[in-house]
């Protein structure tokens, strides 16, 4: 899979962010051997801070900018530190404190979003998934990551968060691959479940589910990364190793064009329920 541009994006700030701290280094005449001296750090910390390699805390850049006298400038680079950190947040930082926060820390963002577009070359999104998938799904995560098991709390999250399908003038596109219908998650009887839902969710009048078939001729627009996009203002993206956000106007547009596409090599209505029965059977 491509490097998201994004994610790109967020190492790029990491590094200019460093390249600055380091003309403020210069600028009060200290050498990064006498910056780590004077605040207390081995002296390659300085080095690979200014090169982009470690991202500094809040406090490290306090100390930074007391050391260079340059505490004028502190309240706009704590600003910049806390946007580059809100472009990309692994894994183990969003859910250190378990399942359940993570699920909760998403709600507003849910609560003041009215449209919806989401694809999944994987799995079936969380907006349209049965709470049996949901809990399968989130168990498998909190085993391979080593969380603590609060998976029922953050499933009872998620299905509050369900709500609002039916709440409010929202409207939810849902993409996903043909692949992800025959990818079993939590057992047969938990995925014939899950198709069944689709079946049903699908003619809600606030979802829209559209599905890639297999076999198509991908050379224009091949399977991406899984992505929602809120309203037009914000894009979220689930990797591997962390969660990207998404705000810059011109990676807002790329990911708007990514679903259009992708719309157009989707079938709705009677060929989409068609895929979905197939697949049902095929658990047989």
């Amino acid at each position: 899979m491509p490097t998201p541009p994004a994610f790109s994006n967020a190492q790029k700030a990491k590094r200019d962010y460093g390249a600055r701290l380091g003309e403020i280094r210069k600028a009060a005449g200290l050498t990064g051997r006498a910056l780590a001296v004077s605040c207390g750090w081995h002296e390659s910390k300085v080095s690979r801070i200014e090169n982009g390699r470690t991202s500094p805390s809040g406090d490290d850049v306090r100390s930074w900018a007391t050391t260079c006298n340059a505490a004028d400038q502190l309240p706009d680079l704590l600003a910049s530190l806390e946007a580059i950190e809100g472009m990309f947040v692994e894994w183990r930082r969003m859910e250190r404190g378990g399942l359940k926060r993570a699920q909760q820390a998403v709600l507003p963002l849910w609560e003041r979003t009215r449209r919806f577009r989401t694809y999944s070359p994987w799995l079936v999104p969380g907006a349209v998934q049965t709470e049996s998938y949901t809990r399968a799904v989130l168990r498998g995560t909190s085993a391979r990551r080593g969380l603590p098991d609060d998976v029922d709390d953050a499933v009872a999250v998620r299905r509050d968060r369900l709500r609002l399908l039916h709440e409010g003038n929202r409207t939810f596109a849902v993409l996903i691959e043909e692949s992800v219908l025959r990818t079993v998650i939590g057992g047969a009887d938990v995925m014939a479940g899950q198709l069944g839902h689709l079946l049903t969710v699908g003619e809600l009048p606030s979802v829209s589910l559209g599905i890639v078939p297999m076999g198509l001729d991908r050379t224009g627009m091949p399977p991406v990364e899984d992505f929602w996009i809120f309203d037009d203002s914000q894009v979220n993206v689930e990797l591997i190793s962390g969660y990207l956000t998404i705000t810059q106007p011109g990676e807002l547009a790329m990911y708007a064009d990514a679903f259009r596409r992708l719309a157009e090599l989707a079938v709705v209505g009677a060929p989409a329920r068609r895929l979905i029965t197939a697949a049902i059977d095929a658990l047989d």
